[in-house]
């Protein structure tokens, strides 16, 4: 008998119609009304301001909606039920052309993606393995080479539908190549535990932004 084991996977959730329809069209409206800034590598994906859901009522009912799931995932990560809250939350608007290059999310444990449209094949977010590291890199790559979960780097996210929320590890490295399709909005997001504990050593997590 031969037994093959995925040690130490990374978790990725994703949750299929998180929000109504309602609460997708608001948050589009939102999202194409608000005052946008454009990314310093493309004109083509502008970004909202960060947003503090307890301050805006529409984004407080996101927050509500997601917050299971939060925790749920914490789970996961952490082994313990803990009070997660996010700490912020963006828009993406990217239009035809552009893309998002490779990115983590720093000072959060939890980040997540949610879609208010159907992004085009070709702008599914791509995760891709750590980069980083100072030793020597082995690969065996080309035609012929049949990649899967154990040899390949990269790794594509199956087509989402609006309402579609995607959670994973703030530091696991993402980005969205060349959108061939049409406009693609999005909502970006951090969350963080109250704290962590091991074995007594407790630390303490604050959404203070002063």
């Amino acid at each position: 008998m031969q037994q093959t084991f995925g040690l130490f996977p990374i978790p990725l959730t994703r949750v299929q119609g998180a929000i109504n329809a309602s609460l997708i069209q608001r948050l589009k409206d939102a999202a194409l009304a608000s005052n946008k800034s454009t990314n310093v590598a493309t004109h083509l994906l502008s970004h909202t301001r960060m947003l503090d859901p307890g301050q805006d009522a529409l984004f407080a009912e996101l927050a509500g909606r997601i917050q299971p799931e939060l925790v749920q995932f914490g789970r996961l990560l952490f082994g313990e039920t803990l009070n997660w809250r996010i700490k912020e939350m963006w828009m993406h608007v990217l239009e035809r052309g552009g893309s998002q290059f490779m990115h983590t999310h720093a000072n959060s444990f939890i980040s997540a993606i949610l879609y208010l449209t159907r992004p085009d094949p070709s702008a599914r977010t791509i995760f891709h393995k750590s980069l980083g590291s100072a030793e020597f890199v082995f690969k065996n790559d080309g035609p012929g080479v049949e990649i899967g979960e154990f040899n390949g780097d990269k790794w594509f996210l199956p087509n989402a539908e609006p309402g579609d929320l995607i959670l994973y590890p703030s530091h696991l490295l993402h980005g969205v190549p060349p959108n061939q399709g049409g406009r693609r909005i999005s909502i970006a997001l951090n969350a963080i535990p109250d704290r962590l504990n091991s074995q007594g050593y407790r630390i303490a997590f604050s959404c203070n932004k002063h």
